[in-house]
């Protein structure tokens, strides 16, 4: 494929009609007419060698092409505007540019808060959009890595990726403040017999495992998409549940959870802020990894003052 015949303006044409699914729609969300739309699509369907979009009764489907370029279409487009968007200088108090961040609801509440905070006291244009980490963060890291602007996710998960280190957090449990059953402390044995509430991604297994080689095997009861919402779910019933100490104090007091060390020498967890080489240089990405560090050197002193 020579690159330098395309026209990378079908790109933007391409994602609007399998978006869209019409012609005239398409045109209108990118500023064409209906006849030049029409002539893109002709020229999409000689390149592909497919219909891409096929008429049944009043209405145009993709077809199974179709269906293949969508998702990989809006990646494109975003590799290609993040591309063009490179600047050789940043100037925070007066640039307007979104960074997008994968993350957690765990590190978005731990830090992702505090670093929206900076951002609007020392750059009142940025804005910062946090997306959930997809469960096929491991299956698809570059894809994933190369549409966004950064993916805040511990060590151990993924490897061969830039990455700054922001904090060190560790695992604890938690369990209801009037448990019938729990002392001021866990037992493995506590761990075998009572329900569980568990995190489901799959990215968190390095802790299951943990607990598998010590012949401990969860009796999970509730699994949610939420880390936030592990104390809330165990307050009030027999259940524990496993999360990060620095969430677990931000929802102790809320929950009527009591927090407890685990039973045995849990793994340690250390947030990174990892990113595509492709960003390695970019002066407004720079500017962003730089005030991460920042806003985690300020959450470390806060926690040991």
């Amino acid at each position: 494929m020579n690159l330098a015949r395309l026209d990378l303006n079908l790109v933007v044409a391409l994602r609007a009609l399998l978006e869209e699914r019409n012609v005239t729609r398409a045109g209108q969300r990118v500023g064409l007419s209906q006849p030049a739309m029409s002539a893109a699509l002709a020229r999409l369907r000689r390149h592909f060698d497919d219909d891409l979009l096929a008429r049944v009764g009043g209405h145009y489907e993709l077809t199974a092409l179709g269906q293949v370029l969508l998702d990989r279409t809006s990646t494109a487009y975003e590799v290609l505007e993040r591309l063009f968007t490179s600047q050789a200088d940043f100037d925070p108090s007066t640039e307007s540019r979104e960074f997008r961040l994968v993350a957690s609801d765990y590190a978005v509440a731990v830090f992702g808060a505090e670093l929206a905070r900076v951002a609007h006291e020392e750059a009142p244009g940025i804005r910062l959009r946090f997306t959930q980490t997809p469960p096929s963060v491991t299956e698809d890291t570059g894809t994933l890595l190369s549409a966004t602007d950064g993916l805040l996710m511990p060590h151990g998960v993924i490897s061969g990726f830039p990455a700054t280190d922001l904090y060190d957090d560790r695992w604890v449990f938690v369990v209801a403040q009037d448990h019938p059953e729990v002392g001021d402390r866990l037992t493995r044995q506590d761990l075998a017999r009572l329900p569980w509430v568990t995190y489901q991604r799959t990215y968190d297994a390095p802790a299951v495992r943990q607990l598998g080689m010590l012949g401990i095997e969860p009796r999970v009861e509730i699994s949610v998409d939420s880390f936030q919402l592990l104390p809330l779910l165990v307050a009030g019933t027999r259940r524990v549940a496993l999360v990060q100490a620095r969430l677990a104090r931000l929802f102790a007091a809320v929950a009527s959870v009591r927090v407890l060390p685990p039973p045995y020498e849990a793994v340690p967890l250390r947030e990174a802020l990892w990113w595509h080489p492709v960003h390695t240089h970019d002066a407004a990405h720079i500017w962003l990894r730089e005030t991460a560090v920042r806003v985690a050197a300020r959450l470390v002193a806060a926690e040991g003052a």
